[in-house]
């Protein structure tokens, strides 16, 4: 039995004090198995992007137990939260941070080049998987919102990292376009055991999890398993 990806236990984080104080995540407890596709749901508010940003390592809790990969996060030095990042886990944001003066190429290879050999090849191999390997050469602004999105994917799984967050991926994209995304995110799931985490406000995108994490003001209101994981035949964005 595989030891799980990510065990939370009472994680809580509350920010300012006294009066001012506002409670962000409220005693979170779950626990993600390597290979899994969440869905972390809620409105906005709930609370899904500080839990993104505990998971990882962008910010401490206030109280409670985080282990990603086997290492408690709340104990790590500065050095080790930047080692973490590095090597345990791959970022997806809504608005893609892709460097504007980069190529596609150039844009994954900067985060292969620190993260292992042949940055060049394994570049090349990540953008032909997510379809782009005839806009290696071509600059951020000279492409699609999708084509930018794939880009970022492809930089974020190029250390194949254990864990994939991905904050709102297709949030800033077309009904097709977005379909594809999730599409692909879901396949680097696939014969691996990688666990992608996903926020989304939308509970359409929750079909196709294998598991949906529901938050309302920080708490957990739902934790289940989908029996039936698909995309959905109509999504609404």
């Amino acid at each position: 039995m595989s030891e799980p990806t990510v065990v939370a236990e009472g994680l809580t984080k509350i920010y300012g004090e006294g009066d001012t104080a506002t409670t962000a995540l409220d005693d979170v407890s779950f626990s993600i198995s390597p290979g899994e596709f969440v869905v972390l749901l809620g409105p906005s508010g709930s609370g899904k992007t500080t839990l993104l940003n505990q998971i990882g390592a962008l910010e401490g809790a206030t109280s409670g137990s985080l282990v990603v990969n086997g290492s408690e996060i709340a104990g790590m030095s500065d050095k080790e939260r930047t080692e973490y990042r590095r090597s345990t886990v791959g970022f997806v944001f809504q608005f893609y941070n892709l460097v504007p003066t980069l190529t596609a190429h150039e844009n994954v290879a900067l985060i292969a080049e620190i993260t292992g050999d042949e940055p060049d090849a394994r570049s090349e191999v990540m953008l032909d998987s997510v379809g782009l390997s005839d806009r290696a050469e071509y600059f951020p602004g000279q492409m699609s919102g999708g084509q930018q999105q794939r880009v970022a994917i492809a930089r974020g799984i190029v250390k194949d990292p254990p864990l994939l967050l991905c904050d709102e991926p297709t949030g800033a994209l077309d009904l097709e376009t977005g379909r594809s995304i999730l599409e692909l995110l879901k396949s680097t799931t696939q014969g691996t055991d990688r666990t992608v985490f996903l926020v989304t406000h939308n509970s359409t995108i929750a079909e196709m999890a294998d598991r949906v994490i529901r938050l309302r003001d920080g708490k957990v209101v739902g934790d289940a398993v989908n029996p039936n994981p698909a995309l959905p035949v109509e999504l609404r964005w």
